[in-house]
């Protein structure tokens, strides 16, 4: 599609972090991306609502663990989420893609909602970029085990319970443990998120 016949304003108007348009294509707000024009690898033009469900428990130890899943499409490790449908709000997309992707169903959780905020992705452009709004919930703590069960189904290839005491705790524990890596777009969320000394 052509990006100059779409209704921007009307975009513009719904978006959660504000962006221009110049001659009738949109402009990434955290532009530049190394990728000037077209879409790069993502499936839109302008913003794209996603929502991430941030799920954590405490063990015996008074360890913090994190729920996350393996992408299918080789990105490494990130936290279950997926695009907000039109008729969603953020909350319902990341309970919906929490049990999409972990079967992992959480009836009479208590969650958080945060800001929306920017998500460097690494599939964006300077016309295509995405925007989450990261939804919270603390599962309180596991003196014994089994946790709750998850495993990775839809796009995700595998889901597992990470040590998240912080940032660090966590990068390490996937390293060492999976030999894995975080998603990079999710890398500076995480950080703000985990590096907190309340539960997330």
């Amino acid at each position: 599609m052509d990006p100059t016949r779409i209704g921007w304003t009307a975009r513009q108007a719904r978006a959660l972090i504000p962006f221009e348009v110049v001659d009738g294509r949109p402009v990434n707000p955290h532009a530049p991306t190394g990728i000037r024009y077209g879409r790069n690898q993502l499936g839109h033009w302008g913003e794209q609502v996603c929502a991430d469900a941030l799920v954590t428990l405490t063990d015996a130890a008074g360890r913090r663990w994190l729920l996350m899943v393996k992408r299918g499409d080789g990105h490494g490790w990130a936290l279950p989420g997926g695009y907000v449908d039109p008729e969603e709000t953020p909350l319902q997309a990341a309970v919906r893609e929490l049990a999409e992707e972990t079967g992992l169903h959480l009836p009479g959780a208590r969650w958080r909602g945060s800001p929306a905020r920017y998500v460097p992705d690494p599939r964006a452009s300077d016309e295509a970029w995405m925007v989450t709004a990261v939804c919270r919930t603390h599962l309180g703590t596991y003196f014994t085990r089994p946790w709750p069960l998850v495993q990775g189904t839809d796009d995700a290839r595998r889901a597992a319970w990470m040590r998240a005491h912080s940032y660090s705790d966590l990068v390490g524990y996937l390293a060492t443990r999976h030999g894995g890596v975080l998603f990079p777009a999710h890398t500076d969320l995480l950080r703000d998120a985990l590096n907190r000394q309340e539960d997330t």
